[in-house]
């Protein structure tokens, strides 16, 4: 069996090429990274193709703040449009195609045209239904809408529609779709995997301390504030809040209107520093409203920690409500306050649920039982 994968960077699709590479299913991958970003993701050069022209340059304009914000949908798009059309003039005849969502329209319908299997892969909800939460949120906070290009719902919609089917890591995706007319049958859900040899127990929090770890974008979309929030309710003598990630634009003048004692901003942390941070946290938090599965929550369980996230990460395909962490509603920052109070009040209970963590996250199996599960859905899709 001969596959195919294609991705805007690099997400999870690098971990399922290992997975395939090792089991002897490998075609090539297709990233618009740059071959010397992609080296260190340990695939041998001959199963990579690269197309950067877009994505290296917008992404060194941002680091530097010149990425002009009210672009960035048009722009995504045509860079989308011709992923796509590079990716029809390199892909060989091929078993299936796997394509985050976006990235495989006319792909897809070639591969489909000669007899292969098209895969829709999508990490967040519905285009549609992550749209709206998304504009919830900006008008809820009072800040200006982010200007959303409508042919890319449609695009993402096409795809939905002509593929073989959609592979999600999640229940919370799935139901998205299914409330948006997909039928449920055309829906896989995959759960992501963690890596255990670079995420492990080093040492536990310190004692007499309440250490709460947010990592990701700091966003609208994590639900930052309502962390912030329930953070500055918390009641601890020597609590902190460390946010890992990058600040981003539409939280720069929101920031300075919400509480930020004891906050620690850190910026972006390697893989080898999350973990130390996650080993050192009584609790991570992650309030979003809306992503598939955050890969952070099995980071950290990894790491011993506990996690406090909301019904709309993936959670509830990964850990059990009140005993390797706890649910939350989005937009409840009085629900963050409890759940965290009630661990920096009962250390036992952290303890356990520290405990509960590292066992719940060793028998999810890695990467590897993402990788069968992915080859049982290949070997029935390309048999039908």
């Amino acid at each position: 069996m001969r596959v195919s994968l294609a991705v805007f960077g690099v997400f999870h699709h690098f971990e399922l090429a290992h997975q395939l590479r090792q089991r002897g299913h490998l075609q090539k991958i297709y990233s618009t990274f740059p071959w010397f970003r992609l080296r260190r993701e340990g695939l041998p050069h001959e199963y990579v193709e690269t197309f950067p022209w877009y994505h290296t340059g917008a992404l060194a304009l941002a680091r530097h703040g010149l990425y002009p914000s009210r672009w960035t949908e048009t722009l995504d798009w045509w860079h989308g449009l011709a992923f796509d059309a590079w990716l029809t003039r390199c892909i060989p005849d091929t078993d299936a195609l796997i394509a985050i969502s976006g990235a495989g329209l006319a792909a897809g319908k070639l591969v489909q045209s000669r007899g292969g299997k098209y895969i829709c892969d999508r990490g967040s909800s519905h285009a549609r239904a992550q749209g709206e939460l998304l504009e919830e949120e900006f008008l809820r906070w009072k800040l200006p809408l982010q200007t959303h290009d409508a042919r890319d719902t449609q695009r993402e919609e096409e795809q939905y529609a002509m593929a073989d089917c959609i592979t999600v890591p999640s229940q919370f995706v799935a139901r998205s779709f299914v409330r948006q007319g997909v039928p449920a049958e055309k829906l896989h859900v995959i759960p992501y995997g963690v890596r255990l040899d670079r995420f492990a127990q080093q040492g536990r929090p310190a004692a007499n301390t309440f250490q709460v770890l947010f990592a990701g974008q700091i966003c609208l979309r994590k639900g930052v504030p309502d962390l912030l929030e329930a953070f500055a309710r918390l009641r601890h003598p020597r609590k902190r809040l460390w946010m890992a990630g990058a600040v981003q634009p539409e939280m720069r003048s929101l920031l300075p209107r919400l509480p930020q004692e004891q906050v620690e901003f850190l910026g972006v942390l390697s893989s080898e520093e999350l973990a130390r941070r996650c080993s050192a946290s009584h609790v991570l938090a992650l309030p979003s409203l809306e992503e598939g599965l955050a890969l952070v929550q099995a980071q950290a369980m990894a790491c011993g920690s506990p996690v406090i996230a909301t019904t709309h990460t993936g959670a509830e395909d990964l850990f059990t409500d009140g005993k390797e962490g706890f649910l939350v509603p989005i937009r409840d920052p009085h629900a963050l306050t409890n759940r965290m109070q009630l661990l920096a009040d009962d250390p036992q209970l952290q303890q356990r649920m520290s405990a509960a963590a590292l066992e719940r996250v060793r028998s999810l199996g890695g990467w590897r039982d993402y990788g069968d599960r992915w080859v049982q859905l290949l070997t029935e899709l390309c048999a039908r």
